[in-house]
């Protein structure tokens, strides 16, 4: 039998669907320093994928986290880029999209959240919402992502419980459930309550004694049992009581529809740090986070939904990453299956350039880690080993005739000149400036008149970010140097408007990596006042990549 008879043969089967049903594919969010990477890494723990939590606060060579692979995040201590990891856990399959916690990251973010089901929001229990966690939640409701709350940092001071749940009442709009309630915090800090089941998880910094689970807490006891006792006092206990009692009575029970709907979402509190609640987080999530649904597409100009059962392989690239092993240069494009049973070795078309793939080594990720994938299902992502072949916004499929939505560029904020310092690798810059532009690290503009590339960003970090990957990766030194654009916009509307403003502007046009026409204004201003004079243009802040 072929492979593509074989393909077909396993499609057929009953077992597609019911595979795609164990996928529980998600992403963490939050704002800078609220534990994200920490919780990651526990998670991973809690889910038998490794066997101890990576040394985030360490320094040196002690800091080694499985999330974050590249060499500035391992410096640094922070993730400037999004990373998979696919674990099996009590007969779910785990897919666990890490996105960087940084705002100058936004657009990498936006991108890996198209291929997530699910959400957790990490908050601070100190700091509550804050900036960068409220512009990504806003991402999740625009796509309908349901979200899962864990208020970190427990044993640290913290926030009244109560006000944290009507900050996320009234910034987020959700109804918050609390599905544990924690007693105390900080010093004070000596477990939670499960809510459902009035059983007591006692928490101990330094181990828990003779009765005690694999992370070093004791095990749970039932809240009216004597041994209670054991880890609360008599005001403690009764402060615990009312507290529950009051929440109980105030809070929306959880609702599993409501939750997948976007209205509610579940609580958990716990310590990441110290491995506390991270099991019930992640019990959780395999309870309550959704399986692969149903996504829009088109096919033959008409719209259609593709559903995780469906017989076709289908799918989108929503990240592409090269030179994840320094001693290759190699090119990895993450493809998020939709639909069907794939088997290593399938071909499969790109819709837009009806390009054909035989994807004889599909990978399987665990961060810069990786293995053969024999079979993937909707939901896993599968990483793509090409060189060029594909874009982030490709969509693939057997027939090659199914289109998903593109994902977005959004336009730069800032905008700066980059040279080499060695004039002798002009030409190597500009490999390697396109390279990481078909990434999404930044997007790259060339000005229709002169030689400079004009390099776009969110913030200034990328540019550091781009310096260390273009000096380690490509060997080559370069210079950032201020622009004489600060604003970038892509203009649309018919041939005879765009090209009667291009001969007005030539001093101020340029083209994207799509070669598509892109006016690079000095302020703000001028776009406005461009946008006044040439009401039949477009000046676009977003462009869809496909």
């Amino acid at each position: 039998m072929t492979t593509s008879s074989a393909a077909e043969a396993a499609n057929s089967r009953p077992g597609v669907a019911a595979q795609a049903a164990r996928r529980r594919t998600f992403a963490i969010i939050s704002h800078p320093d609220a534990g994200k990477t920490t919780l990651t890494e526990n998670l991973l723990l809690a889910g038998g994928a490794i066997r101890a939590a990576g040394q985030v606060r360490a320094r040196g060579e002690n800091r080694r986290t499985r999330s974050d692979w590249m060499k500035i995040e391992r410096e640094r201590g922070i993730s400037v880029s999004a990373s998979v990891m696919t674990f099996d856990h009590d007969g779910l399959m785990f897919n666990l999209l890490d996105t960087p916690g940084h705002e100058d990251f936004s657009e990498d973010t936006y991108r890996t959240l198209t291929a997530a089901d699910a959400a957790v929001m990490v908050l601070d229990a100190a700091k509550g919402i804050e900036p960068q966690t409220l512009k990504l939640f806003e991402v999740c409701r625009l796509r309908d992502i349901p979200i899962v709350t864990f208020i970190n940092k427990m044993d640290r001071e913290a926030q009244d419980p109560f006000a944290l749940l009507d900050e996320i009442a009234s910034k987020l709009a959700l109804d918050p459930a609390p599905l544990y309630w924690p007693a105390g915090s900080g010093g004070r800090f000596k477990g939670m309550l499960d809510l459902r089941s009035e059983r007591f998880l006692p928490f101990a910094k330094k181990g828990g004694g003779p009765a005690e689970r694999e992370d070093g807490h004791p095990d749970a006891t039932a809240l009216k049992s004597n041994s209670i006792s054991n880890y609360l006092d008599a005001q403690e206990l009764a402060e615990l009581t009312d507290n529950a009692e009051l929440v109980t009575g105030a809070s929306k029970p959880f609702d599993v529809q409501s939750f997948l709907e976007g209205h509610m979402t579940p609580v958990f509190f716990g310590s990441a740090l110290r491995h506390f609640g991270v099991d019930e987080l992640l019990a959780g999530l395999g309870a309550y986070a959704p399986p692969p649904k149903a996504v829009a597409a088109v096919k033959g100009g008409e719209p259609i939904h593709v559903a995780p059962g469906d017989r076709e392989v289908a799918g989108f690239v929503f990240k592409v990453q090269a030179n994840m092993d320094p001693n290759h240069r190699d090119r990895i494009a993450f493809l998020k299956l939709c639909s069907g049973r794939f088997t290593r070795g399938m071909k499969l078309k790109v819709q837009n350039t009806g390009k054909q793939l035989s994807v004889n080594a599909p990978m399987m990720f665990f961060a810069s880690d990786r293995e053969l994938a024999e079979d993937a299902f909707a939901g896993d992502v599968i990483g793509i080993p090409n060189h060029g072949v594909l874009r982030v916004g490709d969509s693939l499929s057997e027939s090659g005739s199914l289109r998903f939505a593109g994902l977005p560029n959004f336009a730069p904020e800032i905008l700066q000149r980059v040279r080499v310092k060695d004039p002798l690798k002009a030409k190597h810059l500009k490999k390697a400036l396109e390279s990481l532009a078909e990434e999404g690290v930044t997007q790259l503009f060339r000005p229709t008149m002169g030689s400079d590339f004009i390099v776009g960003a969110v913030g200034q970090l990328q540019f550091e970010v781009m310096a260390d990957r273009l000096a380690n990766e490509y060997q080559l030194e370069v210079i950032f140097e201020p622009s004489p654009f600060g604003e970038a916009r892509w203009i649309v509307g018919d041939k005879v408007d765009l090209e009667d403003f291009q001969s007005k502007h030539r001093s101020a046009m340029g083209v994207d990596i799509d070669d598509q026409p892109v006016y690079l204004a000095k302020s703000a201003w001028d776009i406005g006042y461009a946008t006044e004079r040439y009401p039949k243009v477009r000046f676009e802040r977003a462009k869809e990549r496909a």
